[in-house]
């Protein structure tokens, strides 16, 4: 039976369970029961399992020696779903401890399978909320990797931050202004128009956007802007019509109707 097929206080006594197995197993070195639940095709199984790995490294203290060895073995697993688990494992621990985590998603961002990759963006994210200035650090020393998926899958990890503080991350993203790769270049103006409609965001935005070179690429992203105001009008913190007059006052003549926006 799948993990959301249970009643809410089932799922609990799972979770719960989950966690106990998988403290044991740590204590003992057992990974037979570790790599049952991260391999499990139920995604909220393997959710459970990792989020508990996080709870139980900060909450067991003779096991923080031990435990980030333990998931590094696990990291050369042949089973893509381990790998993928012990990344998100890795994410819960670096919310907090990112310096301890950073070799996994070193070796994470160059896995063969899509989904580790996953979740290394989907670790970033995470952590980057919390535990902005080592990750992000961590993010730049990618944003020029020969690898065009690394530079994307950087670009989209760092997004999140960006919905509440754009600051942050707009001088990464001014990085890969120049960069020549179709599907670094939409991801970009993907993250700009992302982070700019929420409360207080656009106008941040729109001044890191005056300096920069590349105007063509300011122009995708204003339209994108406004598309994204426009699909999630009910959200924005600005109407489309008070987006539009603002961006105009600031970039004249780079202010174009997009399609999606008609």
């Amino acid at each position: 039976m799948a993990f959301y097929d249970l009643e809410k206080k089932e799922r609990a006594a799972l979770a719960a369970d989950i966690s106990h197995e998988l403290h044991e197993a740590f204590l003992y070195r057992n990974l037979v029961p570790v790599v049952l639940y991260f391999s499990d095709n139920d995604t909220y199984i393997r959710k459970a399992a990792y989020t508990a790995t996080g709870r139980i490294y900060f909450a067991a203290a003779d096991l923080q020696h031990t435990l980030p060895g333990l998931l590094a073995g696990l990291l050369e697993h042949p089973h893509d779903k381990v790998r993928q688990t012990v990344i998100n494992a890795a994410g819960e621990i670096g919310k907090k401890e990112f310096g301890q985590m950073r070799p996994f998603f070193d070796k994470g961002l160059l896995d063969p399978a899509h989904i580790v990759r996953n979740a290394v963006i989907g670790s970033v994210k995470k952590m980057g909320q919390v535990n902005p200035a080592p990750v992000l650090a961590w993010a730049r020393e990618y944003l020029h990797h020969p690898d065009k998926e690394i530079r994307r899958e950087i670009c989209h990890g760092i997004e999140l931050r960006g919905r509440t503080h754009p600051e942050d991350i707009l001088p990464l993203l001014e990085e890969l202004q120049w960069d020549t790769t179709a599907r670094v270049s939409n991801t970009l103006v993907h993250v700009i128009g992302q982070i700019a409609y929420k409360k207080g965001c656009l106008e941040k935005v729109a001044l890191a956007l005056l300096d920069w070179e590349n105007r063509k690429l300011v122009q995708k992203a204003l339209a994108e802007i406004l598309s994204v105001h426009h699909r999630y009008r009910n959200f924005a913190a600005m109407s489309t019509q008070d987006a539009r007059a603002y961006l105009a006052a600031c970039f004249d003549g780079l202010i174009q109707l997009s399609d999606k926006e008609e």
